[in-house]
């Protein structure tokens, strides 16, 4: 698919988009790629917090394996 024909899907899509939090959060990826592209300044605390949970979790070994979930779900 050519750069143009992406563009026009994504923009046929973003029209019908009315999540205001997708909307916010697609915002702030535009506003990282053109400002310092520092986006992690950008997280609220209960992003980085969930994040923090999300590594911690890796570390102590709780997580499913994506070839798990796959399987699971046939795909």
């Amino acid at each position: 698919m050519s750069q143009e024909a992406i563009k026009l899907e994504l923009i046929n899509w973003l029209t019908r988009i009315n999540d205001k939090d997708t909307l916010k959060f697609l915002k702030s990826v535009m506003d990282s790629k053109i400002g310092s592209g520092d986006w992690g300044a950008e997280l609220s605390q209960e992003q980085r917090a969930g994040i923090e949970r999300g590594l911690n979790d890796l570390d102590n070994g709780r997580f499913v394996p994506h070839s798990d979930v796959k399987r699971k779900y046939g795909l």
